[in-house]
């Protein structure tokens, strides 16, 4: 290892548990797009996959320089307390406990968080909060699998605006949202039709969550930028 690469903060990213097909394999796999790698590496971290498992979270907690909560499934409505929509996907237990551990313990130790689409509304449940299960039909999610760009206003002196400034455009893909606010949580963005776009704990070192997909637009890279140089801070690997 180079001292060059030493200095590159440790990020975990959380990944899905599915089918996949490589050669001439068809089989359950750990993995994730490969849009969040590049973008933790664009930024100067080094990226490390987090596929659920019974326990550890702890552990490797310890060894992160920070933690990226990827989008994904639903989360199941039953972790807050509602029954499921007919349009909620079916719920994914073994990811839900094990990002719960993980975002538990990273802000106990306020180790920088960013969470990606399911990964904010995971944020706003487990302090609390309650989610729309589904939003109008074509709004911000109208062709299967294709991200939406829309414009979204932020909050005047929030540490997003201070990333993006007043108003940016984003690439959103989700049929849920942000209801209930969780504990402590702060709206940073909304879309034009009201939709709660990104949250932040203002206490923490980096704790904030966007709707959008961020690790899709190498051309502005300036979050995953934050959230790295938020990393580094404290880096003594």
């Amino acid at each position: 290892m180079t001292h060059e690469d030493s200095r590159r903060p440790l990020i975990g990213i959380t990944s899905y548990q599915d089918k996949a097909a490589w050669s001439v394999w068809h089989q359950r796999a750990s993995l994730v797009p490969q849009t969040y790698v590049d973008a933790v590496v664009r930024a100067g971290g080094t990226p490390v996959l987090l596929p659920p498992q019974p326990g550890g979270a702890g552990h490797l907690l310890d060894a992160l320089d920070g933690l990226v909560l990827a989008g994904g499934p639903d989360v199941d409505p039953a972790r807050y307390a509602a029954a499921a929509d007919p349009r909620t996907g079916p719920p994914h237990y073994a990811r839900d406990a094990w990002e719960s551990s993980l975002l538990h313990g990273a802000l106990a130790r306020d180790l920088p968080l960013l969470g990606v689409c399911r990964g904010m509304q995971l944020l706003n449940v487990e302090l609390g909060g309650t989610l729309l299960q589904h939003l109008p039909d074509e709004s911000h999610q109208i062709v299967p699998a294709r991200f939406v760009r829309h414009p979204v206003g932020l909050a005047d002196g929030s540490r997003l605006a201070a990333v993006l400034g007043p108003t940016a455009e984003v690439s959103c893909y989700h049929h849920q949202a942000v209801d209930r606010l969780g504990t402590g949580l702060r709206v940073t963005a909304r879309s034009a039709d009201g939709t709660v776009e990104a949250l932040e704990l203002p206490d923490h070192r980096f704790a904030l969550g966007v709707q959008w997909h961020p690790e899709t637009d190498p051309d502005d890279p300036r979050l995953f930028h934050a959230f790295i140089t938020a990393s580094q801070r404290e880096t003594t690997r």
